[in-house]
């Protein structure tokens, strides 16, 4: 068997995609591959059940490229092994022979569906991995066949892009552009990718108009799941692009993991029970959904406490639940966030949602400059995780810098305008408006963020400051009661309460507080003890 290097395959359990350097594991992880590592496995892969060399393997190696390693053959499957093996102590895929060399133990096989069969279809033998997805090459349907390179550059953004989504597997770009051009069936790149989901589009540039349109398939069925249509002026082509790819990766992220969760298992495994617990923190904010998607979590630990996912996952909502006021047990969960997100961290330094939590911890603890870097870790390693551009404009307003706060928030609405998050926007917004006496506006916004999400405390709290400074009493006094009902913490029983219960922010923030928000509970009938 000769495998090319932009064959994926499944072996143990791993997908490998030679193209882009790197192995998917059991858990849905990505792993990167140094080339040289790539270059060994590709060995072990070519030549199963064979006692190979150690002077074999070294030219494999070194006789393919020029990258710097050290050139102990025994040293570089000592690191393949840390990366491929369950347990690198005991190997069982990479065998040592004494005296010989080494010997790849498993035959591993292309990803790929077999052919349908009958009316019915098929189920697939090797199913392919959860969240894998190929991007075609976006054609380009301008007059000028020169255009075909932006066109090529969406393609490329977005490749990248969905890649930085925690699970994705996604087809590298010299292995999508092969069907540039070409009119091929979705299930049979379906089969011939291992890939669940195909995602293809067009642009079309006319005048200083750019549109670009989008859509998400399904492979197995040939369901379109998923079309986007974005509309823009190419004065800066740069920005329209990078606007117009986020867009879709984010849309993206949201469609895939409900349709991940809501698909059918004999088998429920670590990935399973993450995806589930996502795809109820993709719900609006209520009591319920925290304990749901903690639920979730604690399950996929049972299977694998080892589970850096499942840990982040889980350290997220943790502290989520304690921000939201919907916990009875905040300081626990605060304690336990801390350690998932460090002991994370410590062996997974790259891992977004651990730095996330971190974060969040330090912004529930005032310590907002730690929070500021930490969420600024986050976007460095996915630039399109709006709630954490949310949660930056926050700390924003508490270090008072409310302008900027604005801007991060109005940019997390232009960007994923379906977000489930956005009603937290929408009430941040009011809040600005709130603390800066503009209360017509707080209002506006206040009332969409009741809209968007009509079980967060914090927003009838909000809406109630905002009434009453308006001189609208019976209203206040309904959205305190309401806000009463929802916290069960009993944090909007009195001023006293309320200030112990959260930080305010710098000094100057803080009196603006004084002087709006707590005025307006005040006046909304909120006893000072």
């Amino acid at each position: 068997m000769v495998v090319a290097d932009s064959v994926p395959l499944h072996f143990a359990g791993l997908t490998l995609d030679p193209a882009a350097r790197t192995l998917v594991n059991t858990r849905g992880e990505s792993i990167s591959l140094r080339r040289s590592e790539l270059e060994l496995l590709l060995a072990f892969v070519n030549n199963p059940g064979r006692a190979l060399s150690r002077d074999y393997l070294l030219e494999a190696v070194a006789g393919r490229h020029s990258e710097a390693f050290d050139r102990s053959i025994d040293v570089l499957v000592g690191r393949l092994r840390r990366k491929i093996e369950p347990d690198p102590g005991r190997p069982k895929l990479i065998v040592t022979v004494p005296g010989v060399g080494y010997r790849f133990s498993v035959t591993p096989s292309p990803v790929a569906f077999p052919e349908e069969q009958g009316e019915a279809g098929s189920t697939p033998s090797l199913s392919a991995p959860r969240l894998s997805i190929v991007v075609l090459p976006f054609t380009n349907l301008s007059d000028d066949p020169e255009q075909q390179y932006f066109a090529d550059a969406i393609t490329d953004d977005l490749t990248t892009d969905l890649s930085r989504i925690e699970h994705m597997f996604v087809i590298s770009r010299n292995t999508a552009f092969t069907y540039q051009s070409k009119r091929v069936d979705t299930k049979q790149i379906g089969r011939e990718l291992g890939v669940r989901y195909v995602l293809e589009g067009s642009v079309r540039r006319f005048g200083n108009q750019v549109r670009v349109n989008a859509q998400l398939i399904d492979a197995e069925t040939n369901g379109h799941l998923w079309a986007g249509r974005f509309d823009g002026k190419n004065l800066d082509l740069f920005d329209l692009q990078s606007e117009v790819t986020s867009r879709i990766a984010i849309a993206l992220n949201l469609e895939l993991i409900a349709a991940e969760a809501t698909r059918p298992t004999d088998h429920p495994d670590v990935l399973e029970y993450i995806l589930r617990g996502r795809a109820v923190r993709l719900s609006p904010v209520t009591r319920a959904n925290h304990a749901e998607a903690i639920g979730w979590f604690e399950r996929a630990l049972v299977l694998d406490p080892r589970s850096v996912k499942a840990q982040s996952s889980l350290a997220v909502s943790l502290v989520g639940r304690v921000l939201d006021g919907m916990t009875d047990t905040p300081a626990a969960d605060i304690q336990r966030a801390e350690e998932l997100a460090s002991k994370v961290i410590a062996v997974s330094p790259r891992d977004a949602r651990a730095h996330f939590a971190r974060g969040q911890v330090h912004r529930l603890m005032g310590r907002y400059d730690e929070a500021i870097r930490e969420y600024e870790i986050v976007l460095e390693l996915n630039r399109n995780w709006m709630r954490v551009i949310g949660d930056l404009g926050w700390c924003q307003i508490l270090i008072g810098s409310i302008e900027e706060a604005i801007s991060l928030h109005e940019q997390a609405i232009r960007l994923s305008p379906r977000d489930p998050g956005i009603g937290n926007w929408y009430d941040r917004i009011g809040r600005i408006h709130l603390l800066q006496s503009r209360i017509d506006e707080a209002i506006f916004w206040l009332e969409k963020a009741r809209s968007a999400n009509p079980e967060h405390p914090n927003i009838h709290v909000d809406l109630a400051a905002a009434y009453a400074l308006k001189g609208e009493t019976e209203r206040s006094a309904t959205e305190l009661a309401e806000a009463r009902r929802l916290s069960p913490d009993g944090r909007y029983s009195s001023i006293t309460r309320l200030r112990a219960a959260a930080h305010w922010g710098v000094p100057t923030v803080r009196a603006l507080f004084e002087a709006t928000f707590f005025a307006g509970l005040r006046k909304a009938g909120m006893p000072e003890e």
